[in-house]
């Protein structure tokens, strides 16, 4: 059975959500073809490629809806830079998704092409975080479905960024767990979680930061397919994007910092380790010392042959030693 459905999936890549405040249509195709009757109709129609691997699909899309050569190269090519690019028909941009799934961060990227009317997505992989807007259109009482393609681009990267900051908070809960291991028990395990939260904060950053120029251009473009309307929906978007790179920022230096707390607990142990040890010396070279010199094979030394030369040097090492303590103490030291 999870062979069939899996079959099924890979017949079925192509969900196509067309709607209006009145209708709307929820199918899966298997061919772009099947978009054609939806291409130039008054209602708004949502092309989700749910996954690239196959660039014949891509490539149909490319040629359906004049898409420059260029930008489908951009689509297929994953890695790239968040943006914005403008044409005459169409806009294209490039986003970094992130979800979690069972505890792990997972990260792709996504093209939206918008054009008048339409509105095209490209997954690298099956799995994304749009389930709440397929619901919202469905249930026909949100905004969304009286609004243009340029209101559901606008959706898709709000519910984008806004996962964001569900990421951010398990890092949140990370850092703060880190900080109380790093107090009581800084070990190499803690080091190496350091570096790896370090690193998984940079990729966010890399993602993040281009989004301030991308939602700028979005916010101030003159294009006719974006309504001034909505204008003031990507302005708050752009305010969401400004408190992540803001989380993000205040997380990366928390992950500095905890690499010199790190540091600084590591020398501190060292030094305590070294103060008793240090400690340990100065107590025992008085009485080295005083078992060295008996220790000497002299045949006139008056101590050896004295009754009770034995208990008065033992007597004197544990003064000197005791002296030597209630010394320590009293600096401190101890």
């Amino acid at each position: 059975m999870a062979l069939i459905d899996e079959m099924l999936y890979t017949f079925y890549m192509i969900h196509i959500i067309d709607y209006s405040t009145a209708t709307i249509q929820d199918t899966h195709v298997s061919s772009i073809e099947e978009c054609i009757p939806f291409k130039d109709a008054e209602s708004v129609t949502w092309i989700d490629i749910e996954s690239i691997e196959d660039e014949k699909i891509v490539d149909s899309v490319g040629s359906l809806f004049n898409i420059h050569p260029l930008i489908i190269e951009d689509i297929k090519r994953v890695g790239q830079r968040p943006k914005m690019e403008e044409f005459d028909e169409y806009i294209f941009f490039v986003l970094r998704m992130f979800r979690l799934e069972k505890g792990k961060v997972l990260a792709e990227q996504l093209s939206i092409i918008m054009g008048k009317g339409y509105v095209i997505t490209f997954q690298e992989k099956a799995g994304d975080v749009f389930n709440p807007i397929r619901e919202r259109i469905r249930a026909k009482k949100f905004r969304i479905n009286a609004r243009g393609s340029d209101f559901l681009a606008y959706s898709l990267i709000d519910i984008i960024i806004d996962n964001y900051f569900v990421i951010l908070e398990t890092f949140g809960e990370e850092v703060e767990s880190l900080e109380d291991v790093l107090l009581l028990n800084p070990t190499k395990a803690a080091l190496h979680k350091i570096h790896t939260l370090k690193r998984k904060v940079l990729f966010i950053r890399r993602s993040v930061w281009p989004l301030r120029e991308l939602l700028t251009n979005f916010e101030r473009s003159e294009s006719p397919l974006i309504f001034p309307s909505t204008h003031e929906y990507i302005r708050d978007i752009y305010d969401h994007a400004i408190q992540i790179i803001d989380t993000v920022e205040t997380y990366r230096d928390s992950l500095s910092g905890m690499l010199d707390i790190y540091l600084s607990s590591v020398s501190n142990r060292m030094n305590e380790i070294m103060k008793v040890l240090t400690v340990i010396s100065t107590i025992f070279i008085p009485l080295t010392f005083i078992t060295g010199l008996y220790g000497m094979n002299f045949k006139y030394m008056p101590e050896l042959s004295w009754k009770w030369g034995y208990p008065l040097v033992i007597t004197i090492m544990v003064l000197i030693v005791a002296g030597l303590i209630f010394f320590f103490r009293k600096k401190k030291w101890l």
